[in-house]
């Protein structure tokens, strides 16, 4: 995902040139932030089961999407959050009628420079070859990115997905100074009557 982390770096340097401050990154307020994480760690724990439970390592990848599309739609306010959202729907749709992400083989050997069915993408869970049973093919991994010599194929959910991105990240960081942490408790002064 080297990809994203230059999305991210690109919001977080045209805040900065537009205004923004770093400073903001630390106070980010999302609710039940904590399913981030949680969506992250079932995506490993696909990767972890055997190979001949596919079907398990699917429905956690799935059920990943579903706790990220459940933490956007929490914090749907945010500006960027229903692009972000839109990819998630995007991704989960294309990878649920078709049992994985369908690939471009032609698309992986021009951002990898491996072969058609070469086990990078037979072997995943998450990703399948595409071919002429594949649904959705609009929705698939068919865009190569090569960045820093390291290639990987993006759908268009994942183009949507960092543009909602990026756009929350720098719309954060051009937020106005906040004098008050959220949650502190102020002391009545003397001007207060009683």
């Amino acid at each position: 995902m080297l990809w994203l982390a230059v999305v991210l770096v690109l919001s977080m340097g045209i805040a900065v040139i537009r205004g923004g401050r770093m400073i903001n990154l630390g106070d980010i307020h999302l609710r039940s932030w904590w399913l981030l994480p949680v969506g992250f760690l079932l995506q490993v724990g696909a990767q972890l089961i055997p190979r001949d439970e596919a079907g398990w390592g699917v429905a956690l990848i799935l059920l990943s999407y579903v706790i990220l599309l459940g933490l956007v739609l929490l914090n749907r306010d945010k500006p960027g959050l229903w692009l972000v959202g839109l990819g998630i729907l995007m991704n989960f749709t294309v990878i649920a009628v078709n049992g994985g992400m369908p690939v471009l083989a032609g698309a992986a050997e021009v951002a990898s420079g491996f072969a058609p069915g070469n086990p990078v993408i037979a072997e995943s869970y998450k990703h399948v070859v595409l071919d002429n049973s594949s649904r959705l093919v609009f929705l698939a991994d068919v865009i190569p990115l090569r960045i820093a010599g390291a290639g990987q194929v993006i759908s268009l959910g994942d183009v949507f997905l960092a543009v909602g991105l990026g756009w929350f990240i720098e719309s954060e960081l051009r937020r106005p100074i906040r004098w008050f942490k959220r949650g502190a408790r102020a002391k009545a002064g003397s001007a207060v009557r009683y």
